[in-house]
């Protein structure tokens, strides 16, 4: 008999299906092994020796695989093939005593299909210490910033507070745009808008914008006040016009490439408004079960078997003509992603989803979905290029005047949809009438609008992990648990929007790291480190090396800092009085955020809930205000004033 051993029993359960009786697959259920909880765990001046432990929620596991070995005449580690999944199998090696006997193998594969699970094992390596190295350093890296910084964080703000390398990064970004909004000054501009008809057909209209003034184009902010656009009007109202140009250009499209993590992560986001964190526990789950091929990756890479059967089904479901006459393939622009690995894509695309057609059946609503958004960004890039037609006519005043001006209308007809059949992309078809150059038109009807210019906008999950992906920050299996582990922290939360946005604390901490370890949430930094450890992960640098370079000037650092750094004072004045001593109350933060206390404590412990208002009536009582709450692990609610008489409670904000 031989011992498979997988991370997941969902995953161990499909390889099962694909192997004879002489095989028996069991799960380690994750990680075995790792850095103490309640101690550093790292021997700095052995050279960043790291002690792991068995996990105690793992050791029980270990007892029963080490059972499952004394029947076993050889054991096979066939973990993810990524850095964690690298990681997991020597962790397994060195807990199960695996180099005594040296009687094991390591197989790889990126999908979870018979094909690929008999390849692999044809084709055992050893384990990779490299990528081993790797995910140790990263871990080593995060454990000495963590367990250093986070007590002064205690003595300096408040206890329970946590500080993360990478993570630190990221609040630093959404501290920073939260600043950029704040600091915002909207200008006012106005834009003018007229109605034109043919001459000869009175019914057949359509809009233009003013563009030129003068036979200058007309800048977006040069309108500023109301009376500026009037008196533009009233030029313009006694006009006469015609078509000065037309101009018709063929506009070609390509198909987006095949998700990568990143990529899927921003496009479950914005169509169906999924989380990270539940996009990759969903995608995990589709890949555990043989759906699609490995979720964490950043190459582009299809293989050829996947190209021809994407071929096939465009062929058959929608036509020859649909397909791109040729297999496109796509390269990264990343220096770093791993090209042996493959782009995120339906392990057979022959399973159509529902919206097809098909008749691939899933256990949730959210892997259907998912699945969906794959297979059609998959067979999308194998299809041929959508053909716009865009017309552009522009409109020209020719009486007599002291200054001409030029209206703009813009059509779009899509003469053949192509790849946009499966993947739409945000295009309008807008149709203008048959029109001649120097062809009178009719003014019907002119009107100015009133714009502001805005803000930027708070980051939402998608756009943050365009963002750290942009800059070099993380990796594709880390973006899931930077952007949830700070939300968890209490440092970042989501406003009515679903965007990110700093919160109290989440602004302090970033305020003390930004000013006295600016080195830690530097983005160039951070970068560079990422770049590090994948040059340990290719064995081009020893693992201890950045670790090295970053710690000891950072120990020192944070001694001079521990000593010259005052303690933040959370207290804030009020104008409120306490009912029982009358001595002014003060807002002082506590596990769950901020709270109104006596000033006179502990003479007296007089303390009151402090509420957001929102102005809102109950919609429940219609009597009580709705006010801005929070669970006990920080997340936000809403209910009424009059609790417990009334009993409104509710996850959104009521309008």
């Amino acid at each position: 008999m031989k011992l498979v051993i997988v991370e997941s029993p969902t995953k161990a359960k499909t390889i099962q299906k694909f192997l004879d009786s002489g095989f028996i697959v069991q799960s380690s259920y994750g990680h075995i092994r790792d850095l103490p909880e309640n101690k550093l765990g790292v021997e700095i001046e052995n050279n960043f020796k790291p002690n792991y432990i068995i996990l105690p929620k793992a050791k029980k596991r270990v007892q029963e695989l080490k059972k499952y070995l004394s029947k076993a005449e050889k054991t096979i580690l066939a973990t993810d093939e990524d850095r964690e999944g690298e990681a997991i199998a020597w962790h397994l090696v060195k807990a199960l005593d695996l180099e005594k006997t040296k009687n094991y193998q390591r197989i790889v594969f990126h999908e979870i299909t018979q094909e690929a699970i008999k390849e692999a094992l044809k084709n055992p390596r050893d384990i990779d210490i490299n990528l081993v190295n790797a995910q140790q350093a990263r871990r080593i890296l995060d454990r000495l910033v963590g367990y250093k910084l986070s007590p002064f964080l205690w003595k300096k703000v408040k206890r329970g507070l946590s500080a993360g390398r990478v993570q630190s990064v990221a609040v630093r970004l959404i501290c920073e745009r939260e600043k950029e909004i704040e600091e915002f000054k909207p200008q006012e501009y106005w834009a003018i808008v007229a109605l034109f008809s043919k001459i000869d057909k009175k019914k057949v209209e359509f809009e233009a914008i003013l563009y030129k003034k003068a036979n200058k184009v007309i800048d977006r902010l040069e309108i500023k006040t109301k009376e500026e656009a009037e008196k533009i009007i009233e030029d313009l109202k006694s006009a006469d016009y015609q078509v000065a140009k037309i101009e018709k250009i063929k506009n070609i499209y390509n198909p987006p490439p095949p998700f990568t993590t990143s990529l899927l992560q921003q496009e479950a986001g914005k169509k169906l408004g999924y989380s990270t964190k539940f996009t990759m526990r969903v995608a995990q789950n589709l890949y555990e079960k043989g759906f699609i091929t490995y979720h964490r990756t950043d190459s582009f890479n299809l293989s050829e078997k996947s190209l021809f059967l994407a071929k096939k089904v465009i062929e058959e479901k929608f036509g020859k003509n649909y397909w791109a006459g040729f297999y496109r393939k796509y390269k990264t622009k990343s220096k770093t992603a791993q090209e042996a690995h493959e782009a995120i894509r339906p392990t057979n695309p022959e399973l159509i989803p529902k919206s097809y057609g098909g008749k691939v059946i899933f256990k949730e609503k959210s892997e259907e979905k998912i699945y969906d958004l794959i297979w059609k960004r998959f067979i999308a890039t194998q299809m041929a290029q959508a053909k716009i037609n865009s017309t552009k006519v522009e409109i020209e005043t020719t009486k007599e005047k002291n200054v001409n001006y030029s209206f703009l209308a813009e059509g779009k007809t899509i003469e053949f949809e192509g790849f946009m059949k499966v993947y739409p992309l945000s295009i309008k078809e807008k149709i203008l009438p048959d029109l001649k150059e120097k062809e009178p038109l009719k003014l019907k009807k002119i009107t100015p609008y009133q714009h502001f210019t805005k803000p930027p906008s708070r980051y939402s999950e998608a756009t943050l992990v365009k963002t750290l992906e942009k800059y070099g920050i993380g990796r594709p299996s880390t973006y899931a648990p930077i952007i949830s582990t700070i939300q968890e922290r209490g440092y970042v939360e989501k406003d009515e929007n679903k965007k990110l946005k700093p919160t109290e604390i989440g602004i302090i901490v970033n305020d003390l790291l930004t000013t006295h370890f600016p080195e830690i949430v530097d983005i160039q930094f951070t970068a560079k480190m990422e770049k590090e450890l994948d040059e340990i992960a290719i064995g081009k640098i020893s693992w201890q090396k950045p670790l090295k370079e970053f710690y000891f000037p950072f120990e020192k650092e944070l001694k001079i800092k521990e000593k010259e750094v005052k303690k933040w004072n959370l207290n804030k004045e009020t104008n409120e009085i306490c009912p029982e001593c009358g001595a002014p109350l003060l807002l002082k933060w506590g596990k769950f955020g901020r709270f109104y206390a006596c000033s006179n404590f502990p003479k007296c412990n007089y303390t009151k809930p402090l509420f957001e208002s929102t102005g809102i009536i109950c919609p429940k009582c219609k009597k009580g205000e709705i006010r801005a709450l929070k669970t006990k692990n920080g997340k936000n609610f809403y209910g009424c004033s009059r609790y417990p008489e009334c009993n409104f409670l509710s996850w959104k904000k009521p309008k």
